[in-house]
């Protein structure tokens, strides 16, 4: 079964890196190009966290929590496509909410931004998968150039883990809340 997870995974790999793409295109070019770009962005959104979840299911399904958390390598890879996940699920929440408005002004240069964070993410959580089934690459030794020893080092505690989930909650709530009054 696991060679299932290791060919799932590839899917929202792509349709994030696209995503991203197209992101970059569409904050450039406001012309039929960058116009086309947004219109297909949801659909690659959408499909990557239906497909990111199928894969990150199928891959606790595979793995055993004990399993993944008796190593750093194993909770950093858990933590990173958690976080992978929920960044592109939020990322098309924010474009169904606000969409052409996220194209003026500043905003563009902001989803730009947020296009490499992701691409960044999901980068290290692929690798840190890779290694954990024996694929060595390249950005493991930049990691480590970067201070980061992908095989010991774990960065976030579990109590760091819910204060992060008490924050981002509590900051959802805020901007709902926001919202509705500016729409008042």
């Amino acid at each position: 079964m696991a060679a299932y997870h290791v060919v799932l995974v590839h899917f929202p790999i792509a349709l994030w890196m696209v995503a991203s793409l197209a992101i970059v295109i569409r904050a450039l070019n406001s012309g039929p190009l960058g116009l086309a770009m947004d219109r297909a962005l949801p659909v690659f959104l959408i499909l990557g966290v239906i497909l990111g979840a199928a894969a990150y299911t199928v891959g606790l399904l595979v793995w055993p929590w004990a399993t993944l958390s008796s190593t750093p390598m194993g909770r950093n890879h858990m933590l990173l496509a958690s976080w992978s996940l929920a960044y592109y699920a939020l990322l098309a929440v924010v474009h169904y909410l606000h969409g052409e408005e996220i194209w003026t002004g500043l905003s563009r240069w902001v989803m730009v931004a947020v296009a490499g964070i992701g691409v960044v993410l999901v980068g290290i959580t692929g690798t840190l998968g890779g290694h954990l089934v024996g694929i060595y690459t390249e950005v493991g030794d930049v990691l480590r150039l970067l201070g980061w020893e992908i095989y010991s080092t774990y960065y976030v505690p579990n109590l760091t883990l819910v204060i992060i989930v008490v924050v981002a909650a509590a900051l959802l709530a805020l901007g709902f809340l926001g919202r509705g009054k500016a729409q008042n």
